[in-house]
């Protein structure tokens, strides 16, 4: 915690909110190897709950890669200054009523436990969702030609190639992209967590 920063209480509660956007906010964080469905099903998810009339956000890790965390690679301490960024931005935009839908690969348990520790420190709720599809139908997929140039050794630190991936032990809910509808795996998601 910085020194000599103290949290600024604004006008507006939380109920308020809540009126303005539907509903409480809540971050639904998608786990899983590149090529799971992460942004996929998030992406469904988010559609919906627009049409529902509630507020909702997706946090796509490529997209924030290209601003906020354009200067972090792919080392172990970069991977987990990314999760700890998304998940900061993440607890604003729930603390603002927000559903948030984060599809982030997040490799590492303890990354995953702290932004879940930190949403609830303020009473906000925090999903995990693990996005468990095989990894030989992630290579099938290679949406972005990723395991092909780790099989290569064009690349190195590949998670579930070359490096780690810890999946979650306690998820809150589980999905498998390759036996589900993206429909499918939405509704499921939806009827899971009840944002």
């Amino acid at each position: 915690m910085t020194k000599n920063v103290v949290w600024h209480e604004g006008a507006v509660k939380r109920g308020e909110r809540e009126r303005a956007t539907g509903g409480p906010g809540a971050t639904i964080w998608l786990t899983g190897l590149s090529g799971s469905g992460k942004s996929t099903i998030a992406f469904a998810v988010e559609k919906r709950l627009v049409a529902s009339g509630r507020a909702a956000y997706v946090l796509d890790g490529d997209n924030l890669r290209q601003g906020i965390n354009s200067d972090l690679a792919f080392s172990r301490e970069d991977r987990s200054e990314n999760v700890r960024r998304v998940g900061e931005i993440a607890r604003l935009m729930a603390d603002a009523c927000l559903v948030v839908l984060v599809p982030l690969i997040s490799p590492y348990r303890e990354d995953r436990s702290e932004v879940r520790s930190r949403h609830e420190l303020i009473g906000l709720r925090f999903f995990e969702v693990y996005v468990d599809t095989p990894i030989e139908v992630c290579e099938q997929r290679d949406p972005k030609g990723l395991y092909a140039r780790a099989r290569a050794g064009e690349i190195s630190g590949m998670t579930g190639v070359d490096d780690p991936y810890e999946p979650p032990e306690s998820p809150d809910v589980t999905l498998d992209s390759s036996t589900m509808t993206v429909g499918g795996a939405a509704d499921s998601l939806l009827a899971a967590v009840n944002p």
